[in-house]
């Protein structure tokens, strides 16, 4: 059954778990799965458990600094130009 587990480049397992995400993110399991029930990080349910892929993990760590980048620039400046509010890429959609 190992070979049919997918891995990334880095051989990584493709899902990670609530427990897992929590170790990445550095807080408790609860919030993990406060963030999943909101919906705020995509995840799928298998069973009554909840999988959560390691690229969708780290697109929602990206997006996170992101927002963090833009709402610096807006408290810096009374007259942020529009181009600095974009995203720094194209939105990535959920396939």
């Amino acid at each position: 059954m190992g070979d049919m587990v997918r891995h990334s480049a880095a051989g990584a397992a493709r899902f990670l778990t609530v427990a897992d995400c929590a170790e990445v993110l550095n807080v408790e399991a609860d919030d993990v799965t406060a963030l999943l029930d909101s919906g705020e990080l995509p995840a799928i349910r298998v069973g009554v458990q909840w999988r959560i892929e390691r690229d969708v993990l780290e697109r929602y760590i990206a997006e996170l600094y992101e927002q963090q980048r833009r709402h610096a620039l807006w408290n810096q400046s009374d007259f942020a130009s529009i181009a600095d509010f974009a995203p720094a890429t194209p939105p990535h959609r959920a396939r």
